[in-house]
C-alpha cells in the first residue's frame, strides 16, 4: 500500500512540476533585454544628436526615461507580462529595478498611502540602498587607506 501511494505521489509531482526549456528561455531573455537596450540606445542617440546633449546628460535622461516607462508599464500591469515572457532579460536592466520598487507600492496601495505605499515601496529599494551605501563606504575606506599607503 505504501509503495503504491509513493508511486502515485511521484506521478503527481511529475505532472504538476513545470518543465522549462533553458534554450528557449535564454532566447526570450536575449530578445527582451535586446529590445530594452535598443530603446535605451535610441534615447541616447536622440538626446545626443537631436537635442545636442553631452553623453553624460543624455545617459541620465536615458535612465530616467527607462525608469519612468517601467513604472508606468508596471502600473498598467503590462511589465509583469513582459517579465513573465522575457525573464531575466526584463529584470536585469534598470527597468527591472524600477519595477521591483513600484510593484510593492502598487500592490499595497489598498492599505493606504502611509502604511501601504509609503512603507512597502522600500521593501526592495531599502536593502539595495543600504548595501549600496555600505559597499561604497567600505570601498571608500579601502581607497583612502590605499592612497595613504601609496598603493593607489
Amino acid at each position: 500500500m505504501d509503495e503504491q501511494k509513493k508511486q502515485q505521489y511521484e506521478k503527481y509531482v511529475k505532472e504538476v512540476t513545470p518543465t522549462h526549456n533553458l534554450g528557449l528561455q535564454m532566447v526570450k531573455a536575449f530578445i527582451t533585454g535586446g529590445i530594452i537596450c535598443t530603446i535605451g540606445q535610441f534615447i541616447l542617440n536622440y538626446t545626443t544628436n537631436t537635442l545636442g546633449m553631452d553623453k553624460q546628460t543624455a545617459g541620465s535622461w536615458c535612465s530616467l526615461i527607462l525608469v519612468l516607462l517601467s513604472v508606468i508599464l508596471t502600473g498598467l500591469n503590462i511589465f509583469p507580462r513582459i517579465v513573465k515572457w522575457g525573464g531575466a532579460g526584463a529584470l536585469v536592466p534598470i527597468t527591472g529595478f524600477a519595477n521591483s520598487v513600484a510593484a510593492p507600492a502598487i500592490e499595497f496601495k489598498k492599505e493606504g498611502w502611509v502604511f501601504g505605499v509609503g512603507c512597502k515601496i522600500f521593501t526592495i529599494a531599502g536593502p539595495v540602498i543600504l548595501y549600496g551605501i555600505l559597499s561604497s563606504w567600505v570601498l571608500g575606506i579601502i581607497y583612502f587607506v590605499g592612497k595613504q599607503m601609496g598603493l593607489m
